[in-house]
């Protein structure tokens, strides 16, 4: 039995008499807060494939500049490639809200570890181990980020290229793409690996963009505009806008497809 003068609640945290009950994070006063939680459903502007390929003493990471609403080219200008630190790049298909979400946050991980200056930074297998249990986090709460992440970096001497999904699936290999491109432009870039000699720099970004130019052909979320970000031990470089040269000639001899 509450004393007088006491605030008289029936449950912790619950409505005082007379009064309706305001939900957890939701909007104060009578009447107010009453709905359900809403978590995102689906992606809504999005960007298609990111590319990434180890080579001789770094990594090179590419993605097109297209963010399609449905199945409309609505933004043509959209970076998808962010320099994390002097040592790691970062790239992201899927839902392009969420991806400038995850971007304010490591930028801001990165300056507090600056501000630290204790000589150290994240290097890019740090952020990749991040990220797998941030998408799992997410993922596990029914809300995911709906995003598909490349991470590229080289640090103390090693290349690093590594991938996690929205679901926190993660792995390294020596190539990596995400959406369409790890139908069409991974078995691209295993074959040239596969020959055996390691891929040169310029190697490294010549293939690339053949495969940037095949989903351009091929993917009709893709764009014919891209950026490449390319990781070394001098440090990080992204160059672009980029465009690559097509030829449609024999577009007319194409059908069955109308």
């Amino acid at each position: 039995m509450a004393s007088s003068g006491s605030k008289l609640n029936f449950w912790e945290n619950g409505p005082a008499p007379g009064q309706f009950y305001s939900f957890p994070g939701s909007g104060t006063g009578i009447g107010t807060g009453i709905g359900p939680v809403r978590h995102t459903l689906n992606p809504m502007v999005t960007g298609t494939s990111v590319l990434g390929v180890k080579f001789s003493g770094g990594v090179v990471i590419a993605a097109d500049m297209l963010g399609s609403y449905g199945s409309l080219a609505r933004f043509r200008n959209v970076s998808r490639l962010m320099k994390v630190n002097s040592s790691t790049i970062l790239g992201a298909s899927g839902d392009y809200a969420d991806y400038q979400y995850l971007q304010q946050i490591i930028q801001q991980m990165v300056i507090d570890e600056e501000l630290l200056g204790d000589g150290h930074s994240y290097s890019p297998k740090a952020i990749h181990s991040w990220l797998t249990r941030v998408m799992y986090n997410r993922r596990s709460k029914i809300n995911p980020l709906w995003n598909t992440v490349v991470i590229g970096g080289f640090y103390n001497g090693e290349s690093f290229l590594g991938y996690v999904d929205k679901l926190g699936v993660a792995y390294e290999a020596p190539t990596v793409a995400t959406g369409f491109g790890a139908y069409l432009a991974q078995p691209m870039m295993r074959a040239e690996l596969e020959k055996g000699a390691e891929l040169s720099k310029q190697e490294a970004k010549q293939l690339v963009e053949r495969c940037l130019k095949v989903l351009y052909y091929r993917d009709a979320r893709s764009y014919n505009r891209h950026e490449i970000a390319v990781v070394t031990e001098e440090g990080v470089e992204i160059e672009g806008p980029l465009s690559s040269e097509t030829n449609w000639d024999i577009a007319h001899m194409v059908s069955g497809f109308e």
